[in-house]
C-alpha cells in the first residue's frame, strides 16, 4: 500500500482521460492517470473506427487507444493499474482510495469514467456485438447504407438514432415494448411521419439471429407482450437505444448530478459542483458520446485544473 501525491489525478483511461493525461503533463503538471476497471474505455470493444479525424483509412478502436496511452506516457503521465472505489472530497487536496489499497492525494482531479450503452442481457446479442449490433447509431450507421436495419427503445435515444439511420439504411423498424413511445412530442411526430420508418409496438426481443461464418447478423425473434406469440424480423443490423448509464456510482451524493446520472458541469466549462474537480467525456456528456467530443472536453479539462491551479 502506497499513498501517491499528485498534482492532478485523472481517474479513467479513455480519449477524455488520455488528452487530458497529455496536456496536463505538457503543463508540468506530472499527472498520474488511474486507468479503472476498463483501460481505454469504450473504445477497446470497438472495432472499426472511420470518424476520428486524422486517420484516412479504417482505424481499430484499441489500437487508437494504445496510441493515446503511449503518446501519454511519453510526455510525462504516470499510469497506474487500479480502480478508485471511494474518494473524499471534502477538503483539498482530495483523497481517492485504490481497490489495491493505495491511495491518491490530488490537487485536482479530472473524471472520465465514461459511461456504457445499456444492453438487452441476451447472449445472442453479446456474441453478434460489432458484426450487426450497436449501441452508437451516429458511430455506425454508414455501415448499414441501403440496408434494413432494426432499433429498439422507445425514449429519445431510440427516436433519434431512428431518424438519423434514416440518412444511410433503406428501411427501419422500430421494435418497442409499450404502445406508446417515451420520446419528446416533436421526435415522435418525425418518426411516425417519416416513410423509411415503422414501429411494431408491445413487441420484446427473445434472440438476435445470424451467421457464424463470415459472422453477422441476419434478423431477430420478437415476441408480443400480450399474447406471447413470436415472429421472425429479417434484418442486417439491430440498434440497441434503451439508454446510457455513466460509471458515477461513487461521485453519488458527493458531486451534483443529472437525472440520469451523468456529472453536471457548469456551462461551457469541465467544472463540476466542487472548485478543483473537472469532467470530462461521456461521464458529463449525454448529447454527443464520440471519441473526438470526449477527447475535446479532456482538453478542456486539462486547461480548466491548470487555470485554477494557477488561480490558487
Amino acid at each position: 500500500m502506497a499513498d501517491y501525491h499528485t498534482k492532478m489525478l485523472i481517474i479513467g483511461s479513455g480519449p477524455a482521460g488520455y488528452t487530458a493525461a497529455i496536456y496536463a503533463a505538457r503543463g508540468n503538471l506530472s499527472p498520474l492517470l488511474v486507468t479503472g476497471m476498463q483501460p481505454g474505455g469504450q473504445l477497446t470493444i470497438t472495432t472499426d473506427v472511420e470518424n476520428y479525424p486524422g486517420f484516412a483509412d479504417v482505424i481499430q478502436g484499441p489500437w487508437l487507444m494504445e496510441q493515446m496511452r503511449a503518446q501519454a506516457e511519453h510526455v510525462g503521465t504516470k499510469i497506474l493499474f487500479d480502480t478508485i472505489f471511494d474518494i473524499d472530497i471534502s477538503q483539498r487536496p482530495f483523497a481517492c482510495l485504490g481497490e489495491s489499497g493505495d491511495r491518491y492525494i490530488a490537487e485536482t482531479i479530472v473524471i472520465s469514467t465514461g459511461a456504457q450503452a445499456k444492453w438487452l442481457g441476451l447472449s445472442s446479442e453479446e456474441k453478434f456485438r460489432g458484426y450487426g449490433i450497436s449501441g452508437c447509431a451516429t458511430c455506425d450507421a454508414f455501415f448499414f447504407k441501403n440496408q434494413d436495419v432494426v432499433v429498439i427503445g422507445g425514449g429519445n435515444t431510440a427516436v433519434e438514432d431512428a431518424l438519423f439511420l434514416t440518412q444511410h439504411a433503406s428501411q427501419i423498424t422500430l421494435v418497442h415494448r409499450r404502445d406508446s413511445l417515451r420520446a419528446e412530442k416533436i421526435l415522435q411526430d418525425r418518426l411516425l411521419n417519416n416513410p423509411k420508418v415503422r414501429v411494431i409496438w408491445n413487441h420484446t426481443v427473445e434472440e438476435i439471429l445470424g451467421e457464424e461464418n463470415p459472422k453477422k447478423v441476419t434478423g431477430i425473434r420478437i415476441k408480443d407482450v400480450d399474447n406471447g406469440t413470436t415472429q421472425v424480423l429479417e434484418t442486417q443490423g439491430v440498434f440497441v437505444a434503451i439508454g446510457h448509464k455513466p460509471a458515477t456510482e461513487i461521485f453519488q451524493n458527493k458531486l451534483e448530478l443529472d437525472e440520469h446520472g451523468y456529472i453536471k458541469c457548469r456551462p461551457n466549462s469541465t467544472w463540476t459542483s466542487i472548485p478543483g474537480i473537472f469532467a470530462a467525456g461521456d461521464v458529463q456528456d449525454s448529447i454527443y458520446r464520440q471519441a473526438v467530443t470526449a477527447a475535446g472536453q479532456g482538453c478542456m479539462a486539462a486547461l480548466d485544473a491548470q487555470r485554477f491551479l494557477t488561480e490558487q
